[in-house]
Formats: structure tokens, C-alpha cells, sequence
């Protein structure tokens, strides 16, 4: 690391958690995005700002006045532009050392597989349940750790999967793959602020494992009620008889 760079992460280095070493670690990583919505947007500034060496960002859609309530790395006048890269143009607005990889496109088939290959960390950001169940496929498949995360009306979720260690479970183990579209913001709405916690708590998850400090959330499912401002945990065990990962 340069002076500007030691000096840019001096709060995280001075954490003996991090120290010099966890911070080469971040810098050295390369993390995929899935998704540069509500969630996609605080994990990506916060993995931005902590200095992931790279970051790829996938995302098929366009920034609209609709987004701008709770997808933070988005702006006015971004409305028509490619999400991926308005994200991008923020990223690098916040850090101009990282290496930040935008592809308008929704990730799937060949191009999911060598993505997640060649990722150190996944960041399961979208809310399109046939790609939540690809993504969790190819990264038990390379076993690449998975951080998943959801946020609707005034609720969260996030859990980490770690395919092939621990004995975690998968994101199949938790939710059958047979049953109807999961329910999403544009049907149901959803506060700003949750998508905001749940997405700043995968940026946490996904530094956890990069630098292997503390304990992750891989064997457990967080769950936010924003109204009562509670959180409760769910044990989660893996299903020997699952389709992706037994």
C-alpha cells in the first residue's frame, strides 16, 4: 500500500482485527455483485469505500424515478441510464483506486458460472427468484461463499452460505425451488432504510470472510421486523436431502 492508501483505510488498519495484513486481503479481493438496486447499492458503496480491489456488477435494468427512494448510488440525474453503470460512476466518485466491472446484463447460464469462478465472494442482491436459485446453484457448484439478502415492506433477511465448509447449508436447503415468484418491492413496496440495513450487513458479511475475522452468519438467517425495530435468528441446518448441495 501507497501513503494515500494507508492513510485512506487508517480506521480499518488500526482495528488489530484488520491490521495491515486484512487490509491487502480486501484490496486483493475481488467480489461480485448481483443485483445494483437496493440492496446492490449501500453493499457496493460500503465494499467500495473499505477498498475491494474489484468489484463486478451485474444488472439488466435502467435507473428510474421509482429507485431514487432507496437505491442510494443512484441520482436524479442518472433517471434512463444503465443501472450498472450509474453504480459505477459512484464507486469510483467514492474510490478511484478500485477496478470497478460493469456488464448490463442479467447474469446467468455460462457467464454466471465463470463469474462466480472467478469471484472470491458473491453478493446475491437481486429479487428475481429463478436467478436467486442459478446463483445458488453455481456457487455450490465452485464453492464460492454466497451472502444472500432481501428486503420488502418494512422487513429484511440476510444469511451466508458457505458450500462445502462448516457443514452449511445452501439457499435451496431454506427455500424450495417449486413455489411461486417470491414477492418483490414493485408489487409490495418497501421502506428505504431496511434495504439499506440488509444491504450494509452483506457488505460486513462479505469483509468477514475476506479477512477471516469474527464469526459469519453462515448456518444462521437474521430477520429484520422494522416496525418493532426487532430482530430474531433462525438456526439453519443443512437438508440431506436437497437438490443442489446433498
Amino acid at each position: 500500500m501507497n501513503d494515500q492508501q494507508l492513510l485512506r483505510y487508517s480506521r480499518q488498519i488500526m482495528l488489530p482485527q484488520i491490521d495491515i495484513e486484512g487490509q491487502q486481503k480486501l484490496l486483493a479481493a475481488k467480489v461480485l455483485i448481483i443485483g445494483a438496486g437496493g440492496l446492490g447499492s449501500p453493499a457496493s458503496i460500503y465494499l467500495a469505500a473499505a477498498g475491494i480491489g474489484q468489484i463486478t456488477i451485474y444488472d439488466d435494468d435502467e435507473v428510474d424515478l421509482s429507485n431514487l427512494q432507496r437505491q442510494i448510488a443512484h441520482h436524479t440525474d442518472d433517471i434512463g441510464t444503465d443501472k450498472v453503470i450509474s453504480t459505477q460512476k459512484t464507486l469510483k466518485k467514492i474510490n478511484p483506486d478500485i477496478k470497478v466491472i460493469a456488464v448490463k446484463q442479467r447474469l446467468k447460464g455460462d457467464t454466471l458460472n465463470k463469474e462466480v469462478q472467478s469471484a472470491d465472494i458473491v453478493l446475491d442482491c437481486c429479487d428475481n427468484f429463478t436467478t436467486r436459485f442459478a446463483i445458488n446453484s453455481a456457487c455450490v457448484r465452485h464453492k464460492t461463499p454466497l451472502v444472500s439478502g432481501a428486503a420488502i415492506r418494512f422487513e429484511g433477511q440476510v444469511s451466508v452460505f458457505t458450500a462445502g465448509t462448516n457443514d452449511s447449508p445452501c439457499y435451496n436447503c431454506l427455500y424450495s425451488d417449486t413455489g411461486e415468484e417470491m414477492q418483490n418491492c414493485a408489487t409490495n413496496g418497501v421502506i428505504a432504510p431496511i434495504t439499506g440495513i440488509i444491504g450494509s450487513i452483506q457488505a460486513m458479511e462479505a469483509m468477514k470472510l475476506i479477512t477471516g475475522i469474527g464469526e459469519t452468519l453462515t448456518g444462521r438467517l437474521l430477520l429484520l421486523d422494522g416496525l418493532s425495530m426487532q430482530w430474531n435468528e433462525m438456526k439453519l441446518a443443512k437438508n440431506k436431502t436437497c437438490p443442489t448441495c446433498s
